[in-house]
């Protein structure tokens, strides 16, 4: 299984920007899939999430700006941003949780590097 994230850049704060994660190789029995980040000097943390049910999780600091959506033609949904400021500057890496013979295995693209600046 490969992912590989795509859409980051530069943008200014206030912008938007729309995150995507193309997926390839065998790829079944989907648990969640989605979004975490690594800004400098923290810690990876979640971004978005969307479980096999449908129901979705966001980071506490997401604060309704961001929105993750089920897609059937796609793997990994894609992580639409708005209101982007200064502390959403991160690597994002998608990625995508399934079992694998029985156990849960979870996949991570490369990231993709966002960068909010004036």
């Amino acid at each position: 299984v490969q992912l590989q994230a795509s859409g980051g850049g530069l943008v200014q704060p206030g912008g938007s920007l729309r995150l995507s994660c193309a997926a390839s190789g065998r790829i079944s029995d989907i648990t969640s899939a989605g979004w975490h980040r690594r800004s400098p000097g923290k810690q990876r943390e979640l971004v978005a999430a969307i479980q096999s049910s449908g129901s979705t999780t966001y980071g506490e600091f997401v604060e309704g700006r961001f929105t993750i959506a089920r897609d059937n033609a796609k793997k990994v949904p894609d992580l639409q941003m708005t209101s982007l400021n200064v502390d959403d500057t991160a690597v994002y890496y998608c990625y995508l949780r399934m079992n694998v013979l029985g156990l849960p295995r979870t996949f991570w693209g490369q990231g993709t590097l966002v960068t909010v600046s004036s």
